[in-house]
């Protein structure tokens, strides 16, 4: 590879890597904190869903697709 290829890796927020312990405590951590979130927030989010959902229009042609977004 050459100087000016950027690699996949270097895109990220995450531009250095991390050891197997860190990678794990890091994707353990952030596992707990959806799950505070959901737990908290859950019927907020599912109602903001809903809305979002019915604010879509029905594709006539394809309505076995749920909610198209719009062209």
């Amino acid at each position: 590879m050459n100087d000016d290829t950027i690699s996949f890796d270097e895109l990220g927020p995450f531009e250095q890597q991390l050891s197997d312990e860190a990678a794990y405590a890091l994707s353990d951590a952030l596992h707990w904190l959806v799950v505070a979130c959901d737990e908290k927030y859950l019927g907020q989010i599912l109602r903001h869903m809903k809305t979002m959902d019915e604010a879509r229009p029905v594709d006539p042609e394809q309505p076995w697709l749920r909610n198209p977004l719009p062209k």
